[in-house]
């Protein structure tokens, strides 16, 4: 049950809103922005958020979009992962998804909940990494679009009043040859302890990464290292573990030193796997 009392509001449109959360935030309402509710939900029961207001943007039609629009994919924050996975319009996308939690909880956890999501694992995002995704969002300043390493940088970096609206993805990334493994602790369902998205762009190896720092990441330090062809593959790798952007946690879960070793052969195997142009793996 959740503690606290609040307002609840469902606009019809993006500046609907945004004009809501100005007027609640200065009522002191302190509004939140509603989208599967998963975390709202989970969280508000262990007393660690509360919100005089509640904005559900499941009532804004752009929400709830899932298309191919010209030369991009059109993919709404409040399409659930379910919707995804089972659309497979963006095929390393949906395999990402349907690892994030069982099906289930994939029916209400919506991709922008995913993206902003003060978990830290982030899962979905790390196909939009490797696309070079737009981010589409609304708020008190009017609608914007930006690229989404300017969106997520270790954190997601969006101003007070603003929500994710969509995301778009130009269309051959849909269909690079790609890689998702996903390794944990025991169970297939549940945080990872390193998850890779990888994808072949012009003979290039990209990947994105989560569970290997506290935060998810692409890194192009990494990417170079693992594309210099002029090394051996066990040095390319090892160069490229040495370049992740920040510590490998050593917690409860699993030691730093267990998951550098599971980063190594994952890294190797991708690295071999997409050197053939038709690589699709899914583990």
């Amino acid at each position: 049950m959740i503690t606290f009392d609040f307002e609840y509001y469902r606009p019809d449109s993006a500046d609907q809103a945004v004009q809501l959360w100005n007027q609640l935030n200065q009522t002191g309402k302190k509004p939140l922005y509603y989208g599967g509710g998963t975390e709202i939900i989970s969280m508000g029961r262990m007393d660690n958020i509360s919100a005089g207001a509640v904005i559900d943007i499941k009532g804004i039609p752009d929400c709830h979009r899932l298309e191919i629009k010209g030369d991009h994919l059109i993919v709404g924050a409040g399409v659930t992962m379910t919707q995804i996975h089972e659309s497979n319009i963006f095929p390393l996308l949906a395999l990402a998804g349907a690892r994030v939690a069982d099906h289930t909880i994939q029916n209400k956890i919506t991709l922008g909940g995913n993206l902003c999501s003060t978990i830290i694992y982030r899962e979905a995002l790390l196909p939009l990494l490797l696309a070079d995704a737009d981010i589409i969002i609304a708020g008190p300043g009017g609608q914007k679009t930006l690229p989404v390493n300017k969106v997520f940088n270790q954190r997601m970096q969006l101003n007070p009043g603003e929500f994710i609206i969509q995301i778009k993805v130009l269309r051959p990334f849909l269909s690079y040859p790609h890689i998702h493994v996903k390794r944990t602790r025991q169970d297939k369902i549940t945080y990872p302890l390193v998850t890779i998205c990888a994808m072949q762009v012009d003979q290039q190896v990209r990947v994105a990464c989560s569970g290997v720092c506290d935060f998810p990441f692409r890194s192009e330090p990494m990417e170079k290292e693992l594309n210099n062809s002029s090394l051996p593959l066990e040095k390319r790798v090892d160069n490229a573990i040495n370049a992740t952007p920040a510590a490998i946690p050593d917690n409860f879960e699993g030691s730093a030193a267990y998951r550098r070793f599971i980063l190594k052969n994952l890294l190797t195997s991708i690295v071999n796997e997409l050197g053939d142009k038709d690589a699709s793996i899914v583990e």
